[in-house]
């Protein structure tokens, strides 16, 4: 594996069953190339603050995790923030809140983001988030909370190439130590939809009828299950 311009090793996506999230697994292109720049770039960012967002499956969670790693950073889900104490989890000077956009509506949630925001600031620490849409979009009712969001740099992670997308499907097969040729790969690339949740919904539905049918992944099986789908 290549090594990225940005100081941050190739990782895999969070697509797994079990994931593999050593940093050496990630797979830099060019739909995560600025994200991956970023995450390399700490603690040198221009604010205390960065948002990461893409589809599901895009591997913002891997990167929130390696960076964690890197910052000694809690890791906490949006939904579980209204029952924490901001002042504890700012004590570790780096925090890491994925699925951010849940405490969107949630006052206690909001109050406690805005809370660990400042001290955070205050203190010279950091905090990554992570969400499905940039936070200019996510409905904060907290005015104050709002704008410092839309103060941090938000970074997407778009969907796959063919190239990505190819690296993607082997690395998926891989971690349920299936063995595929190229051909397999290559007949789903050429009717599959483009996105990371597709990548992992078939991978698992040609693992399932596998197992099912007693029989190994062949050419004859992906594109049945392929045409099963509508795309064949």
């Amino acid at each position: 594996m290549s090594k990225s311009t940005e100081g941050v090793a190739q990782f895999v996506f969070d697509l797994s069953l079990p994931p593999a999230l050593g940093p050496e697994d990630f797979i830099v292109a060019d739909s995560n190339r600025e994200a991956a720049g970023w995450i390399g770039r700490w603690p040198d960012w221009p604010g205390p603050a960065l948002a990461l967002h893409g589809a599901p499956g895009a591997g913002k969670s891997h990167l929130l995790g390696i960076w964690a790693q890197r910052a000694g950073a809690r890791i906490l889900a949006g939904g579980a923030l209204a029952e924490s104490d901001p002042a504890e989890l700012a004590a570790a000077g780096a925090v890491a809140l994925d699925d951010a956009d849940r405490v969107a509506g949630d006052a206690a949630a909001e109050r406690a983001l805005f809370h660990l925001h400042n001290l955070l600031k205050e203190a010279g620490g950091f905090l990554l988030v992570a969400a499905r849409e940039p936070p200019a979009r996510w409905r904060v009712a907290l005015p104050d909370l709002a704008s410092r969001l839309k103060a941090a740099p938000a970074v997407g992670l778009g969907e796959p190439d063919d190239v990505l997308l190819a690296q993607v499907l082997a690395k998926l097969f891989a971690d349920r130590q299936l063995a595929v040729g190229p051909e397999i790969v290559q007949a789903m690339l050429a009717r599959m939809e483009r996105s990371f949740a597709e990548a992992r919904r078939l991978v698992a539905e040609i693992d399932a009828a596998s197992l099912a049918q007693g029989r190994s992944i062949t050419l004859p099986l992906v594109r049945a299950i392929l045409a099963g789908q509508g795309k064949g």
